[in-house]
């Protein structure tokens, strides 16, 4: 199984690589940092979208919520790891560039970005150190539903990553970044909050059990994951919104 970690090792930073290239080349005008930044957002889009796919195929396929399984399921986060430990990388290289000619030492800019990104930062450990062994020694292959659930949850990310794009190249004031802006708001709301309460509503309904009742017939750890799985999602769409409102206003 260990192919797959080495492949996404192999996939993630590659296609960085590539995506860079191709955008120096493409916008030449741009400056360093706005190129590595565009291709941060076109990798992470592109996880997205494998993702969103691979979260689709298994909740489709998974008649019963806990018993059934996809290989998928395993694969996708073996494949997929690697990716948190990349974005990582990927986000320091982002502030980086945009501090490297201030005089900044090295330090310095490394602790600045541990304070400027502490939430994501943590998410991405956590997804790593926590959910990574859970996910792929610990669960037993029960649960892949909500696992594909957990997956879908992505499909926000390429319409905030193409927002982030269209205001790095200043085209915040155009029809097609607000279009997208509302996407991306809905999504994220479905996708990132909505589908919490619905992973309780599929399993009191597989199990005749009130939507209400379902946290009480649940080992306990489950709703506490669930809980810090949602709360940054929480304050990312609080984010999200005031960022909308404040661009509502300005016009």
């Amino acid at each position: 199984m260990w192919y797959l970690v080495a492949l996404g090792c192999v996939f993630f930073p590659g296609l960085f690589v590539l995506t860079r290239r191709l955008v120096h080349r493409a916008l030449p005008a741009l400056t360093d940092r706005e190129i590595v930044c565009i291709s941060v957002r076109v990798v992470s889009s592109v996880q997205a979208v494998m993702a969103t796919f691979s979260g689709y195929v298994i909740t489709s396929s998974c008649n019963h919520v806990m018993k059934d399984s996809h290989w998928i399921s395993k694969d996708y986060v073996l494949f997929g790891t690697p990716y948190m430990v990349y974005d990582i990388y990927a986000m320091y290289l982002c502030h980086w560039y945009k501090h490297k000619g201030k005089n900044d030492s090295s330090f310095s800019i490394v602790i600045g970005f541990l304070k400027k990104n502490p939430l994501i930062i943590l998410h991405h450990l956590v997804l790593l150190l926590v959910c990574f062994p859970i996910t792929v020694y610990y669960r037993k292959g029960l649960g892949d539903f909500f696992l594909g659930c957990l997956f879908l949850a992505e499909l926000s990310t390429p319409f905030v990553s193409f927002a982030k794009i269209l205001s790095q190249l200043k085209k915040q004031d155009t029809l097609l970044y607000k279009i997208n802006g509302i996407i991306a708001l809905v999504t994220f709301f479905i996708c990132r909050i909505l589908v919490f309460p619905f992973m309780y509503w599929a399993y009191g309904k597989q199990y005749g059990i009130p939507v209400h009742r379902v946290p009480f017939h649940i080992p306990p750890h489950c709703t506490i994951a669930n809980a810090m799985l949602m709360a940054p999602q929480v304050y990312w769409l609080s984010l999200i919104i005031k960022k909308a409102v404040k661009t509502v206003k300005t016009e």
